[in-house]
């Protein structure tokens, strides 16, 4: 059989499988939503209305009946909006995996509730590990402070400049 002619049988077998539309997220369907570090859960809720999520291709909100997916997430605040309010976690890195039937798992690497950084003692870690990147130490040192600097500057700007 020449290869033009499988490709259209191929094209005509496809052609006869429906596919499945999908819609609008209906919000009144929940998500199912855990959010772990790779020692403990630090949120678990099956009433979750939204996360928005910093994925390394840019802020992107996750509502039920999303679409099946994997994103990286760079430093940034994961934000849980439930029925009864929002709770908002800075977490360093990680992965965000959408599944079937409205399950979300976030897993970082670190990661803990907003209000539990003080500005303060952010600013001056910040201040420390730019002084330890710009030093004379060694080339490992320098980057893995270039590193630290990054998720301070990323948890300085989450918490409010």
């Amino acid at each position: 059989m020449s290869s033009l002619r499988i490709i259209r049988s191929a094209a005509r077998k496809a052609a006869t499988f429906s596919v499945a539309r999908r819609g609008y997220a209906d919000i009144s369907e929940k998500l199912n939503l855990s959010l772990a570090l790779p020692h403990k859960t630090i949120f678990n809720s099956q009433d979750v209305v939204q996360v928005n999520i910093p994925a390394e291709s840019g802020d992107m909100g996750i509502l039920s009946n999303h679409v099946p997916s994997i994103e990286p997430i760079k430093p940034g605040v994961v934000e849980v909006i439930e029925s009864g309010g929002t709770q908002k976690f800075f977490v360093s890195s990680g992965f965000a995996t959408v599944h079937p039937n409205n399950k979300l798992t976030i897993n970082v690497v670190e990661g803990a509730p907003l209000e539990s950084f003080s500005l303060d003692a952010v600013r001056s870690s910040l201040q420390e590990a730019l002084k330890v990147a710009s030093g004379n130490g060694s080339e490992a040192e320098k980057l893995e402070a270039r590193v630290e600097a990054d998720v301070y500057e990323s948890l300085q700007y989450a918490l409010g400049k």
